[in-house]
């Protein structure tokens, strides 16, 4: 598939994203599909969005390079043990709520070593993206009306935290609306 990608004229941007085993991932879609019954926010379900963490984000990608350097970096990886312990909301003009992993040494190092593998390909990472300085999250709802963030809030409170499980792919996507490009199983079958 290297080379075959069509760029989207109305593309906003690119993304690698972690995805969730789908015991996880239908516990944290109940807050999604709760919100969303409510008329809280529905935005992410619109633009066909998926459960994630994003691990790095840039306007201008190119795809087939990222490739190659995600799919090695998933083959020394193993599946990443999550714990969702915590909600909050980004101080942007997005009002995006959302769930929290424990930040653990190994999300944290996983992080950082794609952050390595990035950059040692030439990838310009963003300050949010930095090791330093990246929120690891997994959006629930964006652009929440202001009136309802209260509402929103005590929603997610009614989720049972923390809610675990793993991490089991990674993948590229282009957004919006979100159109996966690739992606790999956290398998851990190459040898460092």
């Amino acid at each position: 598939m290297v080379g075959n990608y069509r760029p989207n004229a109305m593309s906003q941007g690119y993304a690698i994203e972690l995805y969730f085993d789908p015991a996880l991932e239908n516990q944290v879609l109940k807050a999604w599909n709760v919100l969303a019954r409510r008329q809280i926010s529905t935005q992410l379900i619109e633009i066909e969005s998926r459960l994630h963490i994003t691990l790095f984000s840039s306007p201008l990608i190119e795809p087939a390079k990222l490739e190659n350097i995600v799919k090695s970096f998933a083959g020394k990886q193993e599946p990443l043990p999550l714990s969702f312990s915590s909600i909050g909301s980004l101080p942007n003009d997005k009002n995006v709520l959302f769930l929290a992993p424990t930040p653990t040494l190994s999300l944290l190092q996983f992080h950082s070593q794609l952050f390595d593998a990035l950059k040692k390909e030439g990838i310009e990472i963003g300050e949010e993206y930095r090791p330093d300085s990246w929120i690891p999250h997994c959006p629930i709802a964006q652009e929440v009306p202001m009136i309802r963030m209260g509402e929103a809030f005590s929603v997610l409170r009614d989720l049972k935290l923390p809610v675990t499980g793993y991490a089991m792919v990674i993948g590229l996507v282009e957004f919006s609306p979100v159109r996966e490009l690739f992606s790999f199983v956290l398998s851990n079958t190459i040898e460092a």
